[in-house]
């Protein structure tokens, strides 16, 4: 059994993966509420993301926009946490998520790990970033 996060979108689903996929690598895939079989009017004349999926390490990052004619805040309770390879792949990870966005932590040495931050995208997405974890004992 695996939990995968799925985001939500108030717009910008399609930029916010695009960006997430330049930063972790891996593989993306998006189908527009456009393309749906049973689309309304309203969907069909739509551009948002219906479904999208970015598969990386063994795992999913999912998101959509929120429906067309819906509105929703995205993320605002859910962050999500990231274990680099290295401390240098955190330090660039951070460093991308942050552009344009707000840093709560500083990425910077713990007792747990030799890095850690804290931050929200520009897209509204809550992250922590850590560099291997550091065997305690």
């Amino acid at each position: 059994m695996s939990f995968d996060p799925y985001l939500h979108f108030q717009g910008n689903c399609r930029e916010a993966m695009t960006a997430y996929r330049q930063i972790f690598g891996g593989t993306l895939t998006m189908m527009g509420y456009a393309e749906a079989p049973d689309a309304t009017a309203e969907m069909k004349a739509s551009s948002l993301v219906m479904h999208a999926t970015l598969a990386a390490g063994g795992r999913s990052l999912m998101a959509s926009d929120f429906p067309p004619g819906h509105a929703g805040e995205p993320q605002q309770s859910v962050t999500i946490s990231h274990e680099a390879g290295s401390d240098a792949e955190a330090r660039r990870i951070f460093a991308a998520l942050a552009e344009g966005g707000a840093v709560m932590m500083d990425y910077q040495p713990t007792f747990w790990s030799d890095g850690f931050g804290m931050l929200k995208d520009r897209f509204g997405t809550h992250w922590m970033v850590s560099a291997p974890w550091r065997q305690q004992g």
